[in-house]
């Protein structure tokens, strides 16, 4: 953001809302930018297939983090000792975690750290005492998805494409695009192509969820996730 602010890059693409900050500077600095929304993501929390916890609410998902939950036990699983993953604390999925999962509060846990959302689900699958978070393209991918609830004793949902798209997951996040008002032909180009309907296919393909075309969801069976 920096950058655009500086007309150093015509368009940037943040995984958040503009910050208070960014907005007071954008005033102060007589900047007009516009922002468009291209693109849905979650944070999923996964754990080893074999792990017979199948839900988790946020608060306990956050005393897993703080310490404060140490064992499968204490979430209706096994007798044992909870390894939680992380990724590093400067990318943008873990500033999404320590604030909608944290809610600002510090990581307490003894924690293992992976660089990627790769190495985070290769960790889970090895262990299968770990847990981690991840983003909806790499939810299924040998790891199992927690179905996640916003307090304990509400309805747990599954992370999917659908639910995503409907806001029903409660660990949804957009992706941005901001240029500035008048800037570079090219940037507000990249716009026009990223919301069309050719544009929204590539989303999609990456394992995000499209937001500027209508999307259908089709479930064949109730026995299979939506496609």
């Amino acid at each position: 953001m920096s950058a655009l602010f500086a007309a150093r890059c015509g368009a940037g693409v943040i995984t958040r809302e503009l910050a208070p900050e960014e907005r007071a500077a954008a005033v102060r600095g007589g900047l007009e930018l516009e922002g468009y929304r291209f693109a849905r993501d979650a944070l999923v929390a996964v754990v080893h297939p074999s792990n017979p916890v199948q839900n988790i609410s946020l608060p306990r998902l956050r005393a897993v983090y703080a310490g404060e939950v140490r064992e499968w036990s204490q979430l209706a699983g096994a007798r044992q000792e909870i390894r939680p993953v992380i990724q590093p604390m400067e990318s943008d999925v873990t500033a999404f975690f320590s604030e909608e999962v944290m809610g600002g509060e510090a990581i307490r846990a003894r924690v293992l750290e992976e660089d990627s959302d790769s190495a985070v689900v290769a960790r889970v699958v090895r262990d299968p005492q770990a847990v981690g978070y991840v983003t909806l393209a790499w939810a299924e991918r040998g790891a199992r998805p927690l179905r996640i609830s916003p307090l304990t004793g509400l309805v747990c949902t599954q992370p999917d494409a659908e639910t995503v798209y409907n806001g029903k997951y409660p660990l949804c996040r957009f992706f941005n695009c901001y240029v500035r008002t008048g800037g570079p032909q090219l940037a507000n180009g990249f716009i026009t192509f990223i919301t069309s309907t050719g544009g929204q296919k590539i989303v999609h393909e990456t394992g995000l969820v499209p937001t500027s075309v209508p999307v259908r969801f089709v479930r064949r069976s109730p026995m299979l996730k939506s496609h």
